[in-house]
């Protein structure tokens, strides 16, 4: 089945007239970024082949958000990507180096939506989690008696006494993940204020944006753990270790529920249709970047976004749904499809 371009011959022609030479040379779509939209990307591009028997298959590779932009924004022309999956938005200072290096008009579009689980053994104690048990779990510094000291919890149950007398042991996503940049702001910082510890940084002296760096940073004596990898390395930790916590895309996890348990964050399970209308706490949209100058010139790229953002792939019932990500809204996906079509820029 072949699936209509939104965007009209003009729009492809002046993308072409900006574009140059410089991209001629490729004729495969080049993806990278996310661990996280990585398998709804991997989806889209398979389907792709197959439907788009004039195209190559995409290529798409992972390496966490950070990274990928980091591809995305080193320049314009074949020898760089033309997408970058992304679990964050895009920062306003990769921006500015993307304009730096040539890459001027960058395309946002949002895929959908996921949440970000807390899932341990599924042999293991069910968990009910407030943002504050984590950064009381995991942050250098914690309160108590109305003064910031040294965090000296080693156990959950020193947490909360209803939690399991469990050694804490915490693998979270590595810093290049966007995955890590959701954890700090609806987990981290939501628990340091809380706690009472944000205002007590506020108190000491620091500003706004001083106090959240604090609130942000995770203790160093082997409680808490990076994960650079996927979620798959995170999922070994929990194998070799049965009293492990991991931190999860939604999707991950309802595809390997005979191996987890989820708990609950703010009294309330994930699932798609939390997550879908913001109940759930830990949500994100989901995004790639496209660079406006490669469309009309990388053979597919256009063909490629627009296939992406077809209900076939990306709506109600589609793979990727099925898959685990959560579709936007229907209005939300019209306005989505629509700046497509008018090549709308950040």
């Amino acid at each position: 089945m072949k699936f209509a371009s939104f965007a009209s011959a003009a729009a492809i022609a002046a993308t072409a007239v900006l574009a140059g030479t410089a991209a001629q040379a490729r004729d495969q779509v080049q993806v990278a970024g996310s661990s996280t939209v990585l398998p709804y990307a991997t989806i889209v591009a398979e389907a792709f082949g197959e439907n788009y028997p004039d195209f190559k298959t995409p290529v798409v590779e992972s390496g966490g958000s950070s990274a990928g932009l980091k591809q995305f924004c080193a320049g314009a022309g074949e020898d760089t990507i033309d997408v970058a999956n992304a679990s964050r938005k895009i920062k306003d200072a990769e921006i500015k180096t993307c304009a730096e290096n040539g890459v001027k008009e960058i395309m946002e579009v949002k895929i959908g939506y996921d949440g970000i689980v807390f899932a341990s053994d599924v042999n293991g104690p069910d968990f009910a989690f407030e943002p504050v048990n984590w950064f009381n779990a995991l942050a250098p510094k914690i309160v108590k008696d109305g003064k910031l000291i040294d965090n000296s919890n080693t156990k959950w149950s020193d947490i909360d006494a209803s939690f399991p007398d469990w050694e804490i042991a915490a693998y979270i996503p590595g810093e290049k993940h966007g995955t890590r940049e959701v954890f700090e702001t609806k987990v981290l910082e939501a628990g340091c204020k809380a706690s009472g510890a944000y205002d007590l940084y506020i108190a000491s002296g620091l500003d706004k944006k001083a106090a959240e760096s604090e609130c942000f940073k995770v203790r160093k004596d082997g409680k808490a753990i990076d994960i650079d990898g996927d979620y798959t390395e995170t999922l070994a930790r929990i194998d070799s270790n049965k009293t492990g916590f991991g931190v999860f895309g939604l999707a991950f996890y309802e595809n390997n529920m005979d191996k987890l348990k989820v708990a609950t964050m703010s009294g309330i399970s994930p699932n798609a249709a939390v997550i879908a209308d913001g109940t759930y706490p830990v949500s994100r949209p989901l995004y790639f970047y496209v660079k406006k100058s490669h469309l009309g010139v990388i053979p597919g790229l256009q063909e490629y976004v627009d296939f992406f953002m077809s209900d076939d792939m990306t709506g109600e019932g589609s793979p990727t749904s099925e898959y685990g990500l959560v579709p936007a809204p229907e209005a939300e996906r019209e306005a989505i499809k629509a700046a497509i079509a008018e090549g709308k820029t950040l």
